[in-house]
């Protein structure tokens, strides 16, 4: 695997350390206002998005498909989008952070994921995670041979994602959004950055509890005039 996909032991170890304990860095005009924005690409099509693709906040989450703080945060995510999913108001955005150092087999994985989404769009994307999820133990246990199965699975073709493997089509997409979140100051998977459409916000690394990104995602609401809690409009089914 490519070199440029490692991330020193050094720096995983604190994200393991700080998983669970929230971490929040001021980026430009936010709860706090202080400090520049950083480098953040911002949302664009080119993204993989669950819920609604206007809306005002966006959770940016970087995640290794073999880290087991990330398969936890899944379900986080999922709350999340349940409670704020159908105010239209929150969307999660997912890019790729395969640590190689650690997971040798996350990059197949992300440009896998990459596949599936080239055949389903954004939802055939977020289906196929979640069965890799819910397939591989973590820690690089995935057998590889499996993802053209995990495809089928949630109804994609098996063998058009062998086929987009073996090419090594979405290689450079997986390496540009690694090398975005090395960029941004990521220090462990899983990390996640709450925008808006103004910028950057808040910045958070590890398996963030539920109440931890509640508040968070409050905050962000709050800061930009918008209320939070649930609406009956919009819908957050995969």
């Amino acid at each position: 695997m490519k070199s440029h996909y490692v991330l020193p032991v050094s720096i995983v170890i604190v994200g393991a350390l700080i998983a669970g304990a929230i971490f929040l860095v001021s980026r430009g005009p936010g709860p706090s206002g202080t400090g520049p924005a950083a480098a953040v690409r911002p949302v664009d099509q080119t993204d993989h998005i669950f819920g609604n693709p206007n809306a005002p906040v966006k959770i940016v989450e970087y995640a290794d498909l073999e880290c087991p703080f990330c398969k936890d945060f899944q379900s986080t995510m999922d709350q999340l989008m349940q409670y704020y999913g159908p105010s239209g108001k929150v969307a999660w955005v997912f890019r790729n952070f395969p640590l190689t150092q650690l997971h040798s087999k996350a990059p197949e994985e992300a440009q896998a994921a990459e596949c599936a989404a080239a055949q389903g769009g954004s939802s055939a994307f977020f289906k196929f995670i979640d069965k890799v999820y819910s397939v591989t133990p973590g820690d690089n246990g995935l057998d590889l041979a499996q993802l053209p199965s995990i495809a089928q699975e949630v109804g994609l073709d098996g063998a058009k994602l062998s086929q987009c493997l073996a090419a090594n089509t979405y290689a450079a997409k997986v390496e540009s959004d690694y090398n975005e979140a090395i960029a941004e100051g990521a220090q462990g998977t899983p990390h996640i950055v709450i925008m808006t459409s103004a910028g950057e916000v808040l910045s958070l690394d590890g398996n963030q509890p539920y109440s931890s990104m509640r508040a968070a995602v409050d905050q962000v609401l709050s800061a930009i005039g918008e209320s939070v809690g649930t609406t009956t409009s919009g819908t957050t089914a995969r």
